[in-house]
């Protein structure tokens, strides 16, 4: 009886958990003179609530949607439904053609670094030594260092640290040009810097959960905020913390923009009142015990070492060297250059539940989703295209699995043919495709970040979920499996897999197509 209702608490747990991410609140109108609409980065989520509360006791409604400063662009410029925005770093708001920002302010800073295990720290002889970029990429090439950190693609930070990188290792130029991108040994030492790349998370949030819910990883690429909240968890957990490096030729750092959005709308007032709040010295200090520097350039003697902690190797009173972002043209061509030829090659399954509950509108969206992933001109215009050094697996399955189908991130209009062929029919069985994903995985070898990518509509009735945990817990090296939620399927089944492997799950049931897309940032 005792174990019947641990099961159902936590199934409501998950349940909860698994609606809370996915509601989001609703918007006003954007002629709504009362509100106040934000467009944030999820790094500011931390202070978020008291942002809001403050606005009230000004009058000020304060309403805010959250997106990563790729997205943010993109949406300030298609939308242009905003106020303010608070991105992470400043460099993309020059990215901006069409939307009108103003007035734009530094809140905090913070530095873009990895974070090792101390025990791992020492034994490459990292601790309370000077290190350069080059050390971490000799560490790296020589296989004596892997880590995880965020998509290089779709997120600010992941993409902030492959620019650090990439502009350290090009020598620290005072303008970075196309033509060095073009330079053999400087692909050559990225290409070699990103094959230690273990796990690719499409969040900070979730980078910080796989972190610190496994034991697997020796390193990660995070914000120092987000790396003192890891040393905080794994802290509470009686885990190894970590320790922060920072190169002496220069370190990635973000400087919280808050900025005005114009729209002819007349809130500057409004905006004025809240960026004062967030630049008083009361923020500030709150700021701070978020593991958020409050000083602008040189460095702080003062700084709360009961945050920024010497035994994590942070030191606030040596002057960080801040490493210079390319111009717009070529941080466009950097990214290129990343998914072509740097990014550590992908092995995904696929999943896809072909069962007879697809029959109609359920096939249809699930074949416009896989052609849109697949297809690389379609796929490419959210920087969510395959490379040709990829390899992709597609497991159509019921009631039990049907013919595996494989190919090349550069050859996929075969796959697309077949996907579009089959047709729905009988049960559903997503352990058995899960465990044969697994199987098929890994025979690619270690070269490869690898993925599972099931997706389904409804209750597995056939198969057994202790199938997939035996197997799993017998493998030497663990692989991930997301999730896409879609029309009736089981949140606690698909959940259970996320969990047993580390992973999460993704709400389809909107726009399957958009859900593929945020899975797809996760490998």
């Amino acid at each position: 009886m005792k174990k019947k209702i641990i099961v159902i608490v936590v199934a409501l747990l998950f349940v909860f958990s698994f609606v809370k991410d996915f509601v989001k609140e609703q918007l006003p109108s954007i002629n709504d003179k009362k509100s106040f609409r934000i467009l944030a980065n999820p790094d500011n989520k931390d202070f978020m609530e008291e942002l809001v509360k403050y606005g009230k006791s000004e009058h000020i409604n304060v309403y805010v949607e959250y997106a990563d400063d790729l997205e943010a662009v993109d949406m300030l410029e298609e939308e242009n439904n905003y106020d303010a925005v608070w991105m992470s770093n400043s460099v993309w708001l020059y990215m901006l053609n069409n939307a009108r920002v103003s007035n734009s302010k530094s809140i905090s800073i913070n530095p873009v670094v990895m974070g090792i295990k101390k025990s791992k720290a020492s034994e490459l002889r990292f601790v309370d030594n000077e290190i350069k970029n080059k050390d971490i990429l000799n560490a790296v090439s020589s296989g004596k260092l892997k880590y995880v950190m965020t998509s290089v693609t779709k997120t600010n930070t992941g993409l902030t640290a492959y620019l650090g990188f990439l502009n350290s290792l090009a020598g620290s130029p005072e303008i970075l040009t196309s033509d060095m991108l073009n330079d053999k040994d400087l692909v050559t030492n990225l290409k070699s810097l990103f094959s230690g790349v273990e796990r690719v998370s499409g969040s900070t949030s979730f980078l910080e959960d796989m972190f610190v819910n496994s034991n697997d990883y020796e390193a990660v690429i995070a914000t120092e905020s987000s790396l003192i909240n890891i040393n905080k968890q794994l802290e509470n957990s009686n885990k190894e913390t970590l320790y922060l490096l920072y190169p002496s030729d220069g370190v990635a750092i973000n400087d919280s923009p808050f900025a005005y959005v114009d729209r002819g709308q007349e809130k500057l007032e409004k905006f004025n009142t809240l960026q004062s709040y967030l630049l008083s010295l009361s923020t500030q200090k709150e700021l701070e015990k978020l593991g958020k520097r409050t000083w602008y350039g040189g460095t702080n003697s003062n700084a709360d070492k009961s945050v920024f902690k010497t035994s994590y190797g942070i030191d606030t009173t040596k002057y960080l060297m801040p490493l210079k972002y390319p111009s717009k043209k070529v941080m466009n061509e950097a990214i290129a250059l990343y998914i072509a030829e740097l990014r550590k090659p992908a092995a995904v399954a696929f999943c896809l539940d072909y069962s007879g509950s697809m029959y109609g509108r359920g096939e249809r969206e699930l074949k416009s989703a896989m052609e849109f992933i697949l297809d690389a001109d379609k796929a490419s215009e959210e920087r969510l295209q395959f490379s040709k050094y990829d390899k992709i697996f597609v497991i159509p399955f019921d009631s039990d699995n049907r013919t595996v189908l494989s190919g090349s991130g550069d050859n996929t209009k075969k796959l697309i043919e077949r996907i579009n062929e089959a047709d729905p029919s009988g049960g559903t069985n997503i352990y058995g495709c899960t465990v044969e994903a697994f199987k098929q995985l890994e025979k690619t070898g270690k070269d490869y970040t690898k993925t599972v990518i099931l997706m389904s509509d409804g209750y597995s009735n056939t198969g057994k979920f202790d199938d997939v945990t035996n197997y799993y817990l017998n493998m030497t090296e663990k692989i991930p499996v997301y999730s896409i939620m879609f029309g009736d399927s089981s949140e606690y089944e698909l959940g259970n897999l996320a969990n047993l492997t580390n992973a999460k799950v993704f709400d389809g049931r909107t726009s399957l197509i958009r859900a593929f897309k945020e899975v797809r940032s996760y490998n």
